[in-house]
């Protein structure tokens, strides 16, 4: 299931009730665990989904904590309504049980619990189910437990419940299942080549392996950003650094993850110098397809550096683009046919993929005003 399912323990009336809906429907997270108490302030509003123990609120999954009472229900023919069950994992019996409930088709959702141990038997879970049509949903006491089960086994669970206490919660769950988007990107044609004697150099070392097509968008100014590829490559000199891109020298913008929640920009920029271990960057594919990495350690070092001055068009005008890359054969742009080409056999007149920027920039930000980079 590529959308990850975020359930909002609502069945509690507290005074941030309402505001914590509202954040909710903010957010456009639409799936919610009610009661008596709550359930009315959702009735009638299209694409919600709410989950009950309470069969006469005719919730849209009924929720069953006894599963003799849901093999009654399941027994029943008259009986069409999609259902959930809770179960609380403490032992191994229990992890065999979910696994033996999750085969009965019937099941729409397996909620669990754990308490103790979480990631393992949480990992034997998704090896088993992450195929099956029931989805494997978490139930979590913070945010940060929501990441982990999210990720485990890269895979992650199908979704999580979470009773949250304050708006933040809910925009910091709204953006782990947000991680992935797309970022447009362009030809631009390499109009010069300058050498650099030496410059000072930064490697950033995710703490994720890359993949082949992937890389990050590097630039000299905010007009626009090469996308450079990451040292997924064996050679017979040089062994392949995966969880690496050479990405340009220190003056040079990176596309970073916006941290404010409030704003509709997908990215903001920050000079490669600045940049340190435990931050994210935005890694992207030759697709345009765009996730959100963590930094394991950024390398800075003196090395001999090519300038690539280029063109790209935009509404029948032309942008500059200006990178920066290391002068040597293990660092790649992409080409206009998708292929990973060393800087090293760019020449000028070749057309290279790269994202057209903001132009003006304030701390990262995009701001209309009157820059000039160049």
């Amino acid at each position: 299931m590529d959308m990850k399912r975020i359930i909002l323990d609502f069945t509690e009336n507290t005074e941030e009730f309402k505001e914590l809906v509202q954040e909710a429907f903010n957010r456009d997270i639409l799936n919610f665990l009610t009661s008596s108490t709550t359930h009315d302030e959702f009735k009638d509003i299209e694409r919600i989904k709410t989950i009950s123990k309470q069969k006469d609120l005719n919730p849209d999954y009924l929720l069953f904590e006894n599963k003799e009472q849901m093999n009654r229900f399941l027994d029943n023919p008259t009986e069409t309504q999609d259902i959930a069950y809770y179960k609380e994992l403490t032992t191994k019996d229990d992890e065999s049980e979910i696994k033996q409930l999750s085969n009965i088709t019937k099941i729409d959702l397996l909620i669990v619990r754990a308490d103790d141990w979480k990631i393992i038997p949480f990992e034997n879970l998704i090896a088993e189910m992450h195929k099956k049509d029931t989805e494997l949903i978490a139930e979590v006491e913070s945010v940060e437990e929501a990441e982990l089960m999210l990720k485990t086994l890269e895979i992650g669970v199908d979704g999580i419940l979470f009773r949250p206490t304050n708006a933040n919660q809910i925009i910091e769950l709204k953006k782990l299942v947000g991680t992935s988007f797309t970022i447009e990107l362009t030809e631009a044609e390499i109009k010069e080549i300058q050498k650099i004697p030496e410059s000072d150099r930064v490697c950033v070392d995710t703490t994720s392996l890359l993949r082949p097509g992937e890389g990050m968008l590097v630039g000299s100014t905010a007009m626009g950003f090469a996308l450079v590829h990451a040292e997924v490559f064996e050679t017979q000199f040089v062994a392949s650094r995966p969880f690496r891109v050479n990405a340009g020298d220190v003056s040079a913008y990176i596309l970073v993850p916006h941290e404010d929640t409030e704003t509709k920009e997908l990215y903001k920029t920050k000079y490669l110098s600045e940049l340190k271990g435990g931050e994210k960057v935005i890694a992207v594919n030759t697709e345009g397809k765009a996730r959100i990495v963590s930094v394991g350690r950024v390398k800075i070092e003196t090395r001999p550096m090519l300038r690539f001055e280029m063109i790209a068009e935009k509404d029948g005008q032309f942008v500059p683009i200006n990178c920066i890359c290391q002068n040597a054969e293990t660092i790649r742009l992409v080409d206009s046919k998708r292929d990973a080409v060393s800087v090293v056999n760019l020449e000028v007149g070749d057309k290279i993929l790269v994202h057209l920027g903001p132009g003006a920039t304030h701390f990262g930000t995009a701001i209309e005003e009157n820059i000039i980079e160049k």
